[in-house]
């Protein structure tokens, strides 16, 4: 617990206060029996926390502690960062994780990226709730849109690694057609018939601008090549295949796949090790010529080239087959590179590639891994380590190793003092800068750190039986750590090394308890088997959900739909129901209401009389001096009998609103078309706001679908005849047509939009024709943005024909006031007649405009 100090400075009276505040949060939760560690007063000592739900935190995340701060604070910060990444994609589809939190355009479905997702199902698979790690395995084979092989990938061995800790023969099992599938998806994509592997290019392998793309015509993407990353990736994928197909009793599956494996193995081995420079290496699929310099098919990084015999060309990507126990015995003096500065080792490494490669170039600008420290390849070449620490013999690296890499691995989390992670850092100072531009990778989850302390540090081994093997690589010096409320088939378990037994009053040394049983112990801090009780797995008809958020919308559908008091800038009103949240200001996730409307008021239209019995609002607080504070209290309603009335028996959790964390009203359940919050200011004048609502009620699958919005003049989905679509100009990738077809996407891919990307005119326009005179009360403007050549306009105008000549909409209101992209513009004016309206796009500097959906309506939605 925080001891305060006689006169505290303003830090430490702000981490006593989220230590009462955490403390008071988590008390309520009922703590696993036998539970080792105090919730609230783990969490308390932390004081970077954005979300500050710790009662959500005491139920959901194994406890940690160590004598080691620093450690400690940024596995807890990494939790933080996961929430912000957790998105409620749909009632059919469940729980997905994001890579950027901002969901840039080249994510899938969602704001997913298939590169990372091995690394985050590590982490999210520790969970207590599996349903998170169970969905967003799902989600790859499943969700269209999910790209599951637009980067490289271990998704079935990943689906291994979650069925290992909350197993369920039945879930996995079920899956097995979908991991074929993918498998073979990648023979069909990927497989080299002559050399009897798989290739990639760096930039699908999420290795941008490497040192063998810089040796081919393209040095962003690069060219073919047979990397370790990848033929290691699919040797994992084909062992867990081959297992899932033995439990679902497929012989001659489970045969095929180990064979495969067993091609993959070889081939690594006997083509990508160099016993010369004693490393895996790239190998060039095809001749390739950069600056009169000839690189010849079938040769390893440096082996021809401008750099043809340099003892050097090793990249962490070398040790990626450790990662999946891939290499025989007799390859482990690859490792003696790790540690040596002369090579890998950096104060805030390590670095991508060896210090001497004649390559090797320190950037000050995104995705270039020639060698800046890049998280994704330190958390694969620590799993990797922690295997080889584990399961081989060799005298190079050592477990105080292991434990000083993660100890500069958590501290690379840091950006002026306070937990923080962005694309890629400087390995000589830590710093970020360059790589973390606004609105792009802050808090960025391309990488893992809770399986690195739990699989490594506390060295819980996940098996596929009971048998569990606990080999800690903690630092022996230590005098103490404990892993506590960590899920495992079925069982909560805690890890504990007490040196002399004082500091947890559970006996001394090593000691592994399973729901408060003890099950294993050794005096010494070493490698012990012990045996996890069975218990009962779940069936797939008990894993399908049976309550729903029935609140979000990811699809751009009419319904459910966010209807709200005025908005302020810059804070669209569908951020409430993106599945998403978070509280930062920078970048946002919020809607804010206007200062001088009231009340403010934030509600959902589901379209349909929906049942709900829980409503959580994510409140905003920006604290002391900041625009936005928690209201001062908050009132739920229900749209009954043709107006608002209060939701009965609705009592708020916590009692008085609070910032930076679910507030959840609980109640009989309703059967509504509406629900919403009024918001009572603290002050006259204060901003009040949230980053979420959700909705939650009982259903099954397949839901009961609201009807489609009517009135909309302008939809034509066929695109033929009128209303007609067209604009002063159109980019060649885009069509007008798709600006009134009632899809509404606002992702790059599948693409669905008009843009006039790249036209030479400052102000473009996109018209409806109707083809006889409307009378229309209401526009809404779908605007895209992909934040790159196609931006938010600076502004637009409303016109409409008059028979002669282009007129100006009259008396507009606009929600939002100024342009948003990525999220609907609604406008609202007196009827106004006419045969063709149009907007009119001011664009903003250099970039263009786009619109997704074009809607006109004769009167407003809802109305």
């Amino acid at each position: 617990m925080i001891r305060p100090n006689p006169s505290p400075s303003p830090s430490q009276t702000y981490g006593a206060a989220l230590c009462a505040l955490a403390l008071t949060a988590a008390a309520g939760f009922a703590a696993p029996g036998g539970a080792i560690l105090d919730p609230g007063e783990v969490l308390g000592r932390q004081t970077f926390w954005d979300n500050r739900d710790f009662g959500w935190y005491a139920e959901n995340i194994p406890l940690f502690e160590s004598p080691d701060a620093e450690l400690d604070t940024t596995y807890y910060y990494r939790w933080d960062l996961m929430t912000k990444h957790l998105v409620y994609g749909s009632p059919a589809d469940g729980y997905a994780f994001t890579e950027f939190i901002d969901r840039p355009f080249w994510s899938g479905t969602y704001g997913a990226i298939s590169c990372p997702s091995g690394l985050q199902l590590a982490d999210i698979r520790w969970f207590r709730d599996p349903r998170f790690a169970r969905d967003y395995t799902a989600y790859w084979f499943r969700v269209p849109g999910a790209q599951p092989r637009r980067y490289s990938s271990w998704l079935a061995d990943s689906a291994w690694g979650v069925h290992r800790v909350h197993p369920s023969r039945e879930w996995i099992v079920d899956l097995l057609g979908d991991l074929i599938e993918n498998y073979r998806g990648w023979e069909g994509e990927r497989w080299d018939e002559a050399r009897k592997m798989f290739w990639q290019i760096g930039h699908d392998d999420g290795m941008e601008t490497n040192i063998n793309s810089r040796q081919t015509q393209d040095g962003f993407r690069g060219a073919p090549g047979f990397r370790p990353t990848m033929n290691a990736y699919l040797y994992a994928d084909a062992l867990a295949i081959a297992r899932v197909a033995r439990l679902a009793g497929k012989a001659e599956v489970a045969e095929e796949f180990e064979g495969k494996a067993a091609h993959l193995k070889a081939m690594v081995q006997d083509q990508l090790w160099d016993p010369d420079r004693q490393f895996f290496f790239h190998m060039f699929r095809d001749d390739e010529e950069k600056d009169g310099h000839q690189v010849k098919a079938g040769t390893l990084t440096h082996e021809s080239g401008q750099f043809a015999g340099a003892d050097h060309g090793r990249e962490l990507i070398g040790y990626v087959p450790w990662q999946f126990n891939l290499p025989d015995r007799g390859y482990e003096s690859a490792w003696k590179f790790l540690m040596d500065p002369y090579y890998f080792y950096a104060p805030f490494g390590p670095t991508t590639v060896e210090r001497n490669d004649p390559m090797f170039l320190i950037a000050k600008n995104c995705c270039v891994w020639s060698s800046n420290s890049w998280p994704y390849a330190t958390a694969q070449t620590l799993k990797a380590m922690a295997n080889l620490l584990q399961r081989y013999e060799q005298a190079h690296v050592d477990r105080a190793d292991y434990y000083k890499l993660l100890r500069i691995f958590a501290l690379t989390h840091r950006k002026d003092g306070k937990p923080y992670l962005a694309e890629a850092l400087n390995p000589d100072t830590g710093s970020f800068a360059g790589h973390d531009a606004y609105n792009h990778s802050e808090h960025y989850f391309h990488s893992c750190f809770i399986d690195l302390v739990v699989t490594g540090l506390a060295g819980v081994e996940p098996g596929d039986g009971g048998a569990l093997a606990i080999d800690p690589l903690a630092p022996p010096d230590w005098d103490y750590f404990a892993l506590d409320a960590l899920p495992y088939r079925g069982r909560t378990l805690s890890v504990i090394w007490d040196r002399d037994g004082r500091r947890y009053g559970r006996g001394s040394g090593l000691r592994v308890f399973a729901d408060g049983e003890e099950i294993g112990s050794s005096a010494k801090l070493g490698r012990i088997e012990v045996s996890v009780p069975a218990a009962p797995e779940p069936t797939l008809a008990e894993l399908k959900p049976q309550r729903f958020n029935y609140a979000a919308n990811n699809s751009g559908a009419p319904y459910p739909r966010v209807r709200t008091s005025a908005t302020a800038d810059g804070s669209p009103r569908d951020k409430l129901n993106d599945g998403q949240y978070w509280y930062l200001l920078s970048p946002p996730n919020r809607w804010v209401a206007a200062a001088d409307g009231d009340p403010a008021i934030a509600g959902i239209d589901f379209g349909i009389t929906r049942t709900i019995d829980t409503v959580k609002v994510y409140v905003l607080d920006d604290g002391e001096g900041g625009a936005v504070r928690a209201p001062k209290a908050m009132r739920l309603e229900q749209w009954a009998g043709g107006e608002w009335q209060p939701v009965e028996g609705s009592a708020w959790d916590p009692p008085e609103p609070q910032g930076h964390r679910a507030n959840t009203a609980r109640f009989p359940g309703i059967a509504t078309p509406r629900l919403r919050v009024v918001f009572e200011r603290p002050a006259p004048d204060a901003a009040v706001g949230a980053s979420e609502i959700e909705a939650w009620g009982p259903g099954s699958l397949p839901l009961p679908e609201p009807k489609p919005a009517e009135g909309n003049l302008a939809l034509n989905k066929t695109g033929e005849g009128f209303p007609k679509a067209s604009a002063s100009h159109t980019s060649k990738w885009d069509t007008p047509a798709e600006a009134n077809d009632g899809v509404v996407q606002y992702r790059a891919e599948p693409r669905n939009r008009w843009t006039s990307y790249e036209s030479p005119n400052d102000s473009d326009w996109l018209a409806v024709d109707f083809g006889a005179e409307r009378e229309f009360r209401a526009i809404h403007l779908h605007l895209y943005d992909d934040r790159g050549g196609v931006q938010t306009p600076q502004n637009y105008a409303l016109e409409y024909w008059d028979g002669e000549a282009w007129r100006e909409i009259l008396n507009q209101r606009r929600d939002p006031a100024k342009p948003a992209g990525g999220t609907v513009n609604e406008i609202v004016f007196p009827a106004v007649k006419a045969s063709r309206v149009r907007a009119v796009f001011q664009h903003a500097g250099n970039a263009r405009s786009g619109v997704t959906e074009f809607a006109v309506w004769e009167k407003p939605p809802g109305e």
